[in-house]
């Protein structure tokens, strides 16, 4: 039985990336998920959200699908949401009623962090839903400006200026959501020009 190491996926989807092998990336993940002990770099659910990313990439809905599901079965820690990929690969299989269904879910406990709020933009982007996209855009944004860090003087970043924060991204995208819906400026989008 083999350890689930972070460095192993690493190297697993950066031979994929050169590749193009993402089928036999997302299989050889999964074995080692079912077989590997958890590490302190890796848990087993964040191997199963690795997995059904390469089937995304695959192009294989189905798989990337089942995938989450086990991330989301096994409730480990993971770096993102497994019911937000599993929202794309839902779009993908024709389901968007479920796939919406979990996204209210999503929000309903909070989960609006600067990645998550990404990632649900772009899948419904995907799907033209750019209403549905703004108002993930807006709670993204939101969310950067309510846990920025508060203080004075210099050791103090500014979101807008901070890349960790992914607050300039969310912006960016938000606007250019705005544009597409032919909406007029107002003051986040001001923040870009700031």
């Amino acid at each position: 039985m083999s350890v689930l190491s972070r460095e192993e996926f690493d190297a697993i989807e950066f031979d994929a990336a050169s590749t193009g092998e993402h089928e036999a990336a997302a299989e050889r993940m999964l074995m080692l998920a079912r077989s590997g002990t958890e590490s302190l770099s890796l848990a087993r659910a964040e191997a199963f959200v690795r997995a059904g990313e390469q089937w995304l990439l695959a192009d294989n809905a189905l798989e990337a699908a089942r995938s989450f599901r086990l991330a989301i079965a096994d409730g480990g820690p993971v770096e993102i949401d497994p019911r937000v990929p599993l929202c794309r690969a839902l779009f993908q299989l024709g389901q968007p009623e479920e796939a919406y269904a979990l996204l209210g879910r999503v929000k309903e406990d909070g989960r609006t962090d600067p990645r998550t709020c990404d990632m649900v933009m772009e899948a419904l982007v995907e799907q033209s839903d750019l209403p549905g996209a703004l108002e993930w855009a807006d709670a993204g944004v939101e969310y950067v400006l309510r846990n920025a860090p508060r203080g004075s003087g210099e050791d103090v970043p500014d979101p807008r200026e901070d890349p960790g924060s992914g607050l300039r991204d969310l912006l960016r995208l938000r606007y250019r959501i705005r544009n597409d819906l032919r909406l007029p400026e107002d003051d986040y989008d001001r923040m870009l020009s700031d």
